[in-house]
């Protein structure tokens, strides 16, 4: 579900007209990944934006990375993310840079680490907004799903457990996110709760349009997680066949699909 993280600051094209490195933080922000990485270079040519530009150009390269996986751009994102004195930063630049952080040691498969950077970002609400934050929150699923998976059946039970209670307090208080609608099917599945996986996939389905998409993204997701997952292992939990679960979920999304 990951996608990547705006910057924080909101730049207008007229402004970023005359200045590189809030030239750089839009092309960012409207996925031109190779372009930001270009802008962000002249920044850099400032002194005093050269950690600014760095974090732009790092997380650009991470975004390159994840669509090419060329190992130049990890190397180059690493690169900068090292030369950047991160004291100067004010708080939501800061905010940034440990996301980077994060994502480059998702990037470096150190899964278990990039958990733990990201997620006392989640506990600084008013420095992410809300497109910010559900991407920060899918993130830190994704490390700790993936760090998990080798382990123990007792450390995943107790690892789930984790994203399960995350994501029921994030739908309490936020009950558009499609992160935390998905994740909760998707950790209940990962404990063998096959029934509870059932039950949350349907409520995130009859909820998804609160989502920003209006439910278009998080429903194919979750289309793809009943029919490759919960069902197979619902099905043999409960002795029903495979084909008599996907007759009643087809019979759901039906229901419940706009006139």
């Amino acid at each position: 579900m990951s996608s990547w993280l705006i910057f924080l600051a909101v730049t207008s094209s007229v402004f970023a007209a005359d200045d590189p490195l809030a030239r750089a933080r839009l092309l960012y922000n409207q996925g031109q990944f190779d372009a930001a990485v270009t802008a962000a270079e002249q920044a850099r040519l400032t002194p005093a934006r050269t950690d600014a530009a760095d974090l732009v150009a790092a997380r650009a390269y991470l975004e390159r990375f994840r669509a090419t996986a060329a190992p130049d751009d990890a190397s180059n994102a690493r690169d900068r993310l090292r030369r950047i004195d991160p004291q100067r930063f004010p708080p939501r630049e800061r905010i940034e840079y440990i996301v980077g952080l994060a994502q480059m040691l998702f990037v470096d498969g150190a899964y278990g680490a990039a958990a733990d950077v990201f997620e006392p970002v989640l506990q600084s609400p008013d420095l992410l907004t809300v497109a910010a934050r559900e991407r920060v929150l899918d993130w830190w699923a994704s490390a700790l799903d993936r760090d998990t998976r080798p382990r123990s059946e007792l450390d995943r039970r107790g690892a789930y457990q984790r994203v399960r209670a995350r994501m029921d307090e994030e739908l309490a208080t936020h009950p558009g996110s499609a992160a935390a609608a998905y994740w909760l099917a998707a950790s209940a599945h990962a404990q063998g709760d096959q029934q509870a996986a059932w039950d949350a996939a349907l409520a995130a389905w009859v909820r998804a349009p609160l989502t920003s998409d209006r439910g278009a993204a998080l429903r194919a997701d979750l289309d793809t997680l009943i029919l490759r997952a919960i069902i197979p292992d619902r099905a043999k939990q409960i002795a029903q066949t495979p084909e008599s679960l996907r007759l009643q979920w087809e019979q759901f999304k039906d229901r419940w699909t706009r006139p």
